[in-house]
């Protein structure tokens, strides 16, 4: 068993699901020096991501910062701070992260109401608003960008809709977040949730949040506690935002070092940017995958540009050549979930991983392999 061998990894090139490749200058800060999660110059980097995580939420929104563990943490924060037994929830379920938040309100104590669409298509809103002339949910929750099947959900007429019947609108935007336009105050978003290592590009393990005024007057009016300790921001908050700093946690430093400095390069980027390079690396794989006989899973109007999901070609063996991709190319995409086990592959095109370079890598790859 000892001496245990020095770990060492090879330098993939990722275009899964997530996470993406990162920049150098991410990992240079993941190595900087520790100090105290109570450190005055601790406390300035949090401010600091604080307000980067605003502008690139696009939100003036105070309760904006960053939990301490990975997306599906962000979804459950987001989902057990509003959500109080016998509160009914509306969610919208077109793939395996609506599932997942269906399940996690449920565990909450609410009455779930389900708006369904065939995995592959986007949630219609007009059964949105037919269920909500039907119900009184508290919430409506959604995910903007559904990973496991590549759809990008349309929100703003489902947003009217959410408030007009006097709901709280929650969106999962874990992929889209910094790889597509979401302008949450625009959008009036009222709780919002993501992760670190798709479009952002930094590493996994935190969740960046939002929630607005509205979302904060229900968590300050519950009535019962929240059910979890860690995720409860009547607690977190007074750490992040508490004039004195109330100690909660001991914060991941090192991953949050990395995500201030991830933060900066898509500011320097600049938002408008950063969405347009998705968008045309994704049409450049798209007419390479194209030429060569695939079949994207989505419908061109709601298709992810930073996560392409291509119907696997008959007689080919998905296992086999996503290792061969892995073991002789160095290059990581993801399978299909659920129904589309073994018949879907999942491109990712996100963040650092989302250049020209990276789909004539695969591009290549795929010809050789399936020639």
């Amino acid at each position: 068993m000892y001496p245990v061998p020095e770990f060492r990894t090879s330098n993939r090139i990722l275009m899964g699901p997530g996470p993406s490749n990162v920049n150098p200058r991410v990992l240079k800060a993941m190595s900087t020096p520790l100090v105290g999660h109570l450190d005055p110059q601790f406390l300035s980097i949090m401010e600091d991501v604080k307000a980067m995580a605003q502008a690139t939420f696009q939100t003036v929104n105070e309760l904006t910062f960053i939990v301490s563990a990975p997306g599906s943490a962000g979804m459950e924060t987001a989902l057990v701070n509003i959500l109080e037994p016998g509160d009914e929830a509306l969610v919208c379920i077109n793939g395996v992260f609506g599932n997942r938040m269906a399940e996690i309100a449920n565990r909450c104590g609410a009455n779930v109401k389900r708006v369904e669409a065939s995995w592959g298509e986007p949630i219609d809103p007009a059964q949105v608003n037919d269920m909500l002339g039907k119900s009184n949910p508290k919430i409506v929750a959604i995910v903007h960008a559904e990973t496991s099947t590549g759809v990008m959900q349309p929100l703003v007429e489902i947003s009217q809709m959410t408030h007009d019947a006097g709901a709280l609108l929650v969106v999962d935007a874990v992929t889209s977040y910094c790889g597509s336009p979401l302008p949450i105050d625009d959008w009036e978003i009222d709780v919002v949730y993501s992760g670190t290592q798709k479009c952002l590009s930094a590493p996994p393990g935190l969740s960046p949040v939002s929630f607005n005024d509205r979302a904060v007057e229900v968590l300050e009016k519950r009535k019962t506690k929240v059910q979890s300790w860690f995720l409860d921001l009547n607690l977190v908050r007074e750490y992040w935002f508490g004039a004195k700093r109330v100690y909660h946690h001991t914060a991941p430093v090192s991953s949050i070092f990395a995500l201030h400095e991830a933060y900066r390069i898509v500011l320097e980027e600049g938002l408008e940017n950063r969405y347009k390079r998705h968008i045309q690396n994704h049409k450049l794989l798209l007419t390479g995958l194209e030429s060569m006989g695939f079949e994207f899973l989505v419908n061109k109007s709601y298709r992810l540009p930073m996560l392409n999901a291509v119907r696997t070609p008959h007689g080919i063996n998905d296992s086999e050549v996503r290792s061969r991709l892995l073991n002789e190319y160095n290059i990581e995409i993801g399978a299909g979930l659920g129904q589309f086990a073994g018949n879907v592959w999942r491109i990712g095109l996100m963040g650092e991983s989302s250049t020209a370079d990276h789909v004539y890598l695969l591009l290549s790859a795929l010809k050789d392999i399936l020639k």
